[in-house]
């Protein structure tokens, strides 16, 4: 008896081990069938699932040569073994199946097998029963040791079905997600492409007609010029995402000075930081050149993001700091501010595409959220890294690193083309 104890627990640790392995839920369940079958000394064994709306059981798994006879076969709740054993949620052993009402003798007729003793347990899933676990023809009557054996191979079938169930939900989930972004790549590759003819149209003829109105009309004709523009930066920017994403955008390197960057971008904003009455400052390290080899484009588009974002988050009167450095392997830039600072709960997805901080109900600052994300895009094409640091109510820092190149600075430094 000893013996048969080992070998019991060898095999229950065998087909629990199996759990973990790399095998479908199909085989495995059908290898803890069979298992069932062995360890109770049954002639076979059989997983009942229940559905609720029918009020019915239906075979999950069984062994094969019975598997088309049952494949639509339907065990009630009321009148049957399994419906008792669901019911009440407890073990059940019927030694002789001719002297208890409760066994359901229409599946033995449908598939020619003769049923003469039963024990089943419940599937039990977070506390409720999902099912029944079956074995059927003792030659001996079943014992409290057959009930923790079958129990036990219950617990583990119950588990491979959520695991399966949850595999199935992730992956159908990941491929919902997948069209989904499909679908939205789609839609901003179209909607930026045919924006851009009108809107072309609407800039060209409100530049044309500046020209020709008098001073009544100025202020009206510059609004559509300003908000046409703004219409245009943001199409530009989901263009410049859309095609990273797709493989659109190359990036086209030439020796370029950062520092130049720095100042060119700097400038280009005095007359927002002269309205806010915000200090902006650049510093450059050492006062090198910073030169490397990258799109100077992108990157002033990097800094102009990054810049724009600081001096829109920071009050009147605040402080502003561009810094530039030179690293043995990277060139160093960072933006810092004195503003409103981010939440914590919100640094981690600053950089998602159309994420915005302040809820579209309560926002006070324009914007759809695509500047952080298209400065992301545009140092990940360099194989760069960027990243924010912030403190709500004191402020933020967002830095960028672009890898620096080994070759010696130019004798003439180049134009800066942005």
């Amino acid at each position: 008896m000893a013996i048969d104890r080992v070998k019991l627990l060898e095999r229950l640790f065998e087909i629990t081990r199996g759990l973990s392995a790399s095998v479908d839920a199909e085989t495995y369940l059908q290898s803890i069938i069979s298992a069932a079958a062995e360890l109770t000394a049954s002639e076979t064994a059989s997983l009942l699932e229940y559905d609720e709306v029918s009020q019915e059981f239906s075979f999950k798994f069984v062994p094969w040569f019975h598997r088309d006879a049952v494949k639509s076969a339907k065990v009630p709740l009321e009148g049957s073994a399994a419906g008792w054993i669901f019911l009440n949620v407890k073990p059940l052993a019927i030694d002789d199946v001719t002297k208890d009402s409760r066994h359901y003798s229409k599946i033995d007729d449908l598939v020619g097998f003769k049923t003469r003793s039963i024990l089943g347990v419940p599937l039990i899933l977070h506390g409720r029963p999902v099912g029944v676990f079956e074995a059927f023809n003792k030659k001996d009557k079943y014992t409290r040791e057959d009930i923790l054996v079958l129990e036990t191979l219950a617990s583990l079938a119950t588990t491979a079905l959520q695991n399966d169930m949850l595999e199935k939900n992730i992956f159908s989930s990941q491929e919902e997600a997948r069209e989904l972004d499909k679908l939205k790549n789609e839609f901003i590759a179209i909607t930026s492409h045919e924006l851009r003819t009108p809107l072309g149209l609407i800039l060209g003829h409100a530049t044309f007609l500046r020209e020709l109105i008098g001073s009544e009309f100025h202020e009206q004709v510059e609004a559509i010029i300003r908000n046409a523009s703004r219409l245009k930066e943001i199409i530009e920017s989901l263009a410049s995402v859309d095609n990273y994403e797709t493989g659109g955008s190359l990036v086209r390197s030439r020796r370029v000075s950062v520092a130049r960057i720095i100042e060119d971008v700097s400038a280009s904003f005095h007359e927002m930081t002269k309205s806010k009455g915000i200090s902006l400052k650049t510093e450059i390290k050492d006062g090198r050149e910073l030169w490397v080899d990258i799109d100077g484009g992108k990157i002033a588009i990097v800094l102009s993001n990054l810049l724009k974002n600081a001096l829109t988050f920071t009050n009147e009167g605040g402080h502003v700091l561009i810094r530039g450095e030179q690293q043995p392997e990277y060139i160093v830039v960072s933006v810092k501010d004195d503003g409103l600072g981010i939440p914590a709960k919100d640094l981690p997805r600053v950089f998602d595409r159309f994420y915005q901080v302040e809820s579209h109900l309560t926002r006070r600052h324009g914007g759809m959220g695509l500047g952080l994300s298209v400065a992301k895009v545009m140092i990940e094409m360099h194989g760069g890294r960027i990243w924010a640091e912030s403190q709500e109510g004191v402020g933020s820092t967002f830095t960028f690193l672009l890898p620096a190149n080994k070759k010696n600075e130019p004798e003439s430094p180049p134009p800066f083309v942005g």
